[in-house]
């Protein structure tokens, strides 16, 4: 996928958000979702925690977000995340042959979003390094390992204490390929 037309529409969302003034509605960070807050600074720096679990409960870890709005900029949001996640038994298909591996990462991405009332678009870019054991297959024994690219965007949907959010978050490698996912929550506090 050609990166300057993923990125050309994120642009041209921000400079219209930005020209429009009436748009302004939470406080919150546009990738903020249902992430547990940290701290709060006085300086508007937001930290949240979050833990991540994939639907088939192969991959666990954290993701450790801060998030803040730049001063007259109060639509636009900038943050980083660091994440780290372990994967057991993960079934993969190196050099022909099939493995079955357990994984660790660690990334970082640096983190923009806009608010347009409520709703905020958000999109992330980074780092994951990763390393791999072979569990099964041709040669146990062997460590895989390398440095991954991380693409993800979302959208998060305020509706009065109702808050919904979609992300899809990329890894391109295909040993990582188990953790590209889609997610969509729906969290109603009561």
């Amino acid at each position: 996928m050609n990166n300057q037309a993923v990125w050309r529409p994120l642009v041209a969302a921000m400079a219209m958000v930005i020209a429009m003034p009436g748009l302004a509605g939470t406080e919150l960070p546009a990738f903020s979702g249902q992430a547990t807050d940290l701290a709060r600074l006085d300086n508007g720096l937001s930290l949240q925690g979050d833990d991540v679990v994939s639907p088939d409960g192969v991959t666990s870890g954290f993701r450790l977000t801060a998030g803040f709005s730049p001063p007259g900029l109060p639509r636009l949001d900038l943050g980083a995340e660091v994440s780290y996640r372990e994967s057991d038994d993960v079934p993969v298909s190196a050099d022909g042959q099939q493995q079955i591996l357990d994984t660790t990462s660690l990334g970082g991405s640096l983190m923009a979003g806009v608010r347009l009332g409520r709703l905020g678009l958000y999109a992330k870019s980074g780092l994951a390094g990763w390393q791999g054991e072979a569990v099964t297959g041709v040669d146990a024994a062997t460590a895989d390992g390398g440095t991954a690219r991380v693409n993800g965007f979302g959208a998060r949907l305020r509706m009065s204490r109702v808050v919904s959010q979609l992300e899809y978050e990329s890894f391109d490698d295909p040993m990582l390929s188990h953790l590209n996912l889609l997610t969509a929550t729906v969290h109603i506090p009561f």
